[in-house]
């Protein structure tokens, strides 16, 4: 039975299938592998790529390699595309935008494509599976993929780590890194910071003067996590100590730090039902947007 247009597909339901498209080293049956092969060639420009495309750095170096390559065999494997919702007799890239960006280097004319009728969800997953799968994607836009797919259509951390085949954590943790200052994850995308660095600076005060002491002395992560926490305080007596915050609260405190994109700090009273916790924003847009996100939650009746 055909689709409503604005049924939504469930996250996952045949993930598996398009896996297995977008990974030519998957194993696959006669009959997927003889659905990969290419469905027509289409002029090189009536593609256009997919403006939600996680991916937005293509190295010239790397497109290079690809391009002598492609001069050399071809492009083997086909690109994944959909008639282009925007402008008629055209397609939209779904996966394979490298391939078309080499394709346009080695001066080809047209490239072998597979037409597929995906909704909006499906070319986001496919776009997001098809870099994961292959290690393309720096950390700020993997974990930006991972926001488009919650916000704009309401996925959960669980059923978004099952779906692609990721940890709840490492979903969380990849997350957790937008709510660092934009300074910091340029750093991040330029890969002068590894995502161990930028984890070790999200609960700094100061993580913009840290990640630039890290990038100029070319500082280890563990070197990182100890400029983090700073020098121990000298214990002023039985009662200056405080209590280690128990594993639950900070996986509270960094569940809801990734859903908001903010810090987030959770002060329980110990033996007690009472305590505090303080988001903290860096800039007024940020308190713009906390303030927009708690009215639409009371409006909805969440809190």
């Amino acid at each position: 039975m055909a689709r409503k247009p604005h049924e939504r597909r469930g996250l996952g339901r045949g993930l598996s299938a398009l896996m297995a498209e977008v990974n030519p080293g998957a194993p696959v049956d006669e009959d997927m592998e003889r659905s990969r092969r290419a469905d027509t060639h289409v002029a090189i420009e009536r593609l256009r790529p997919n403006p939600d495309q996680p991916r937005r750095a293509f190295a010239r170096d790397n497109l290079e390699e690809l391009a002598s390559s492609i001069r050399e065999k071809g492009v083997i494997q086909p690109l994944i595309v959909r008639p282009d919702p925007e402008q008629p007799d055209s397609y939209q890239i779904v996966a394979g935008e490298r391939r078309w960006r080499a394709a346009q280097l080695a001066q080809l004319h047209d490239l072998p494509v597979l037409i597929r009728d995906f909704d909006d969800v499906e070319v986001l997953e496919v776009a997001i599976i098809e870099n994961i799968q292959r290690a393309d994607l720096n950390p700020v836009e993997e974990a930006a993929g991972y926001r488009q797919l919650m916000d704009r259509f309401g996925h959960t951390q669980e059923n978004l780590a099952r779906a692609l085949g990721k940890s709840r954590s490492h979903v969380a943790n990849q997350m957790r890194l937008l709510a660092l200052p934009e300074e910091v994850l340029e750093h991040l995308r330029a890969g002068r910071l590894s995502a161990g660095h930028a984890r070790a600076l999200i609960t700094t005060e100061n993580p913009v003067d840290l990640a630039r002491r890290a990038v100029a002395g070319g500082l280890s992560v563990r070197a990182v996590e100890r400029l983090a926490k700073g020098p121990k305080p000298k214990p002023a007596g039985p009662r200056a100590s405080r209590a280690e915050k128990d594993a639950d609260t900070k996986a509270l405190e960094q569940d809801l730090g990734a859903t908001l994109g903010m810090k987030v700090s959770i002060e329980h009273v110990a033996g007690g039902e009472s305590g505090q916790m303080i988001i903290r924003y860096g800039t007024l847009e940020e308190l713009d947007s906390l303030c927009q996100a708690l009215s639409s939650m009371t409006r909805a009746g969440s809190i």
